[in-house]
């Protein structure tokens, strides 16, 4: 580990800052890049600023700036825009002080960006290596990055914690958080409280044990550890609460991981001096597979309240107990004080991927309200004596293929949600869908780093439960009411994967898979304003303001769980960062049209036995990125010069540098040969389907 030479800073002079209407006048070309912890617990007042993930400590995600408002966002047009060349999912909010946008891409690389005028002021690269790629479920993303004193931290997708100096781009230090032998990832955002980093990891799905690490911002040096779920009894516990942790497991759970990784959500209450923590799904999904004698498995699928200072547990509240749908609680948290029959509440509100928006007390954990936001199938209720929710007949699926609702993928994923205290309304970027659950015939732990450990399945000897509504297959933006517990209002999208929101004054922005960044009216949905970006969105925008203007940025850049498989667009264009500002003028980026692509068409010879095999493997080694041509190609797709490389590609890394894995280690050349005969199999079905129906 690198460490840095304490230095003293002068803090003066810094706050209070003067505004004048809301709009900041900060001269970016001026050293002040000092953001201290006061700064950030008084986020708040610096409206023109955005100096974290979700805006402030409570992540509403909520901007007070006027200047761009529902009486002139018709106004609103480009400003500047910045080519980045990516070709991966871009799923992170930028942060801006003191006239500065920071904000990561692909691979978890770093830019420092003129704000005003979107040029480059340094590029920071970590240098993941391209195989790490393997190891992760959900593209080669990142979400953002940290700001405190005057340095950056990024999380990287290989486990690396780095803190970079925020006028130089010079890596200051650097903290491997994770085993890096093992699957673990990082693709959240940092938080900064109290003079420490706070970093969680990936990985559940492959088989890893959870944790939420806080650093010495300074130094890199670790403060506190907090594991979300118990490892082995046998080598002791970590503290009391992994203790009264394992009482809720069965079997040998600590072989398969037991997942719970924190990969996402967190906020922190300064008052309360509490640090709000998501979880994630078990390791594997099934819990009849990792805890066979059944039992709630603390603490996945939870919300956790930390003390900062020595990550001791306050208090937990799970949103879904002995979890078997993969329904995280990595989700985005929000604080607010609401008034709740005629008291006000300091609540937490959530709206994990298990369907329910869930009101908590965040001074004690106790539920106040859960109801269901999207349709939900797999619990009939949350119980508000108990907490715990009231499960159907069908929802668990030892003995049967049952179809449920939500999906893996959530009623509400990772894209954040947003709070605006004019309307009382959260913004949720919702879907609504299903799939199915069984119980898999012959399931086996893989125990390799680079394999989905999920342990479900489809036995057609089994009873199937089918659901109509969860047939259906749509996004939408929904504004909920959370003391009523009711939407108010929606916006139907075509696509389930769209973009993060942000509530500004009196609008609410978003971007869609269908490449439309839209503004609604707050209060009402009515669309106000939409510009056309022509490639997917999944990012959340922001708005800052410099020297008297108010801009919007969104990052755009398709992919993504489910961008690696679909698109909703004519072409994928490469990640770019859009900003806009009323009356702006500026053109858009020029991108070449992108060559429609032709099934492949080549000559088979392979057996039935072999195509299957083929079929076999290309399912576990190929299928989590190459399975329907969105951000990752369709291999259909491919040319046969791909075909005739098919050999090095696969099986000696020709592509490595571009994030295609090296299977030489696993498949043999005759393994490689059936899974190049399977696809060329599947394009040649696929062209005699074609001429069929013409």
């Amino acid at each position: 580990m690198n460490f840095r030479t304490t230095k003293t800073y002068l803090r003066i002079l810094l706050i209070p800052i003067v505004f004048l209407m809301h709009l900041g006048c900060i001269d970016a070309d001026k050293d002040i890049k000092f953001i201290d912890d006061a700064r950030l617990v008084q986020a708040d007042e610096t409206p023109q600023e955005w100096l974290s993930y979700g805006r402030n400590y409570s992540e509403t995600r909520f901007s007070p700036l006027d200047q761009i408002n529902a009486s002139n966002v018709d106004s609103l047009g480009l400003a500047w825009s910045l080519v980045l060349g990516t070709k991966r999912g871009l799923e992170a909010t930028p942060i801006v002080a003191d006239g500065i946008m920071y904000f990561t891409g692909t691979w978890s690389k770093v830019y420092a960006v003129d704000a005003r005028k979107g040029e480059v002021l340094w590029e920071y690269d970590p240098q993941v290596p391209k195989e790490y790629g393997e190891k992760v479920c959900c593209d080669v993303v990142n979400r953002g990055v940290a700001i405190y004193e005057d340095t950056i931290y990024v999380g990287t997708l290989d486990g690396r914690l780095i803190a970079i100096d925020a006028k130089s781009g010079q890596m200051v230090w650097e903290v491997v958080t994770v085993d890096q032998s093992k699957p673990y990832s990082i693709t959240g955002a940092p938080r900064i409280v109290k003079g420490k980093v706070i970093i969680g990891n990936g990985g559940a799905d492959f088989g890893v044990r959870g944790y939420v690490t806080a650093y010495d911002a300074r130094t890199g040096a670790r403060q506190w550890r907090f594991y979300t779920v118990p490892g082995n009894p046998k080598n002791g516990f970590e503290d009391e609460a992994m203790e009264e942790a394992a009482k809720t497991w069965t079997g040998e759970w600590w072989d398969y991981g037991g997942g719970g990784t924190p990969w996402d959500a967190m906020a922190y209450d300064p008052e309360l001096d509490l640090l709000y923590v998501g979880t994630g799904n078990g390791s594997p999904w099934n819990r009849d597979i990792r805890s066979p004698d059944g039992g709630d498995n603390l603490y996945l699928s939870s919300i956790l309240a930390l003390d900062p200072n020595n990550g001791r547990l306050i208090w937990h509240y799970q949103t879904t107990p002995g979890d078997s749908w993969d329904y995280t609680a990595t989700q985005h948290i929000i604080l607010a004080d609401l008034s709740i029959d005629g008291k006000k509440r300091k609540v937490l509100m959530q709206a994990p991927k298990n369907g329910f928006f869930y009101v908590l007390d965040r001074t004690d954990g106790s539920l106040i309200s859960a109801e269901p936001y999207v349709y939900t199938n797999w619990a009939k209720k949350i119980d508000k004596t108990t907490g715990r929710p009231v499960e159907t007949e069908f929802a668990r699926y030892p003995k049967m293929n049952s179809q449920i609702s939500p999906p893996a993928s959530g009623g509400h994923n990772w894209q954040p949600m947003a709070y605006s205290p004019k309307t009382g309304l959260v913004y949720i970027p919702a879907s609504e869908e299903g799939m199915f659950y069984g119980q898999p015939t012959n399931y086996r732990f893989f125990n390799d780093s680079r394999t989905w450990n999920m342990g479900i399945g489809f036995d057609p000897k089994n009873k199937t439960h089918l659901d109509s509504m969860s047939g259906r297959n749509f996004g939408k933006l929904i504004a909920w009411d959370p003391v009523a517990q009711k939407e108010r209002w929606n916006y139907w999208q075509k696509s389930v994967w769209n973009a993060g929101v942000l509530a500004s004054n009196d609008l609410i922005f978003q971007g869609n898979a269908e490449g439309e960044f839209i503004a609604f009216e707050a209060a009402t949905g009515k669309k106000l304003w939409s510009f056309p970006l022509n490639s997917g969105i999944i990012a959340a925008p922001i708005t800052y303001a410099i020297d008297g203007k108010q801009y919007v940025s969104i990052l755009v850049g398709w992919g993504g769980v489910r961008g690696l498989w679909s698109k909703f667009t004519d072409q994928i264009n490469p990640g770019t960062l859009f900003t806009f500002v009323l009356g702006g003028e500026a053109k858009m980026p020029e991108f070449p049209e992108q060559p429609q692509k032709q099934l492949v068409d080549m000559d088979i010879e392979a057996t039935v036995v072999e195509l299957e095999h083929g079929g076999q493997l290309f399912q576990r080694y190929c299928g989590k990125c190459h399975r329907g041509g969105g951000s990752i190609p369709d291999l259909t797709y491919s040319t046969p010069q791909i075909f005739e490389s098919f050999q090095q590609i696969v099986g000696e890394g020709a592509l490595l540098g571009l994030g295609m894995p090296n299977f030489g280690d696993r498949l043999s050349e005759d393994d490689i040969g059936d899974v190049k005969n399977y696809i060329l199999s599947v394009a040649q079905s696929r062209i005699e389907n074609n001429q069929n129906s013409h």
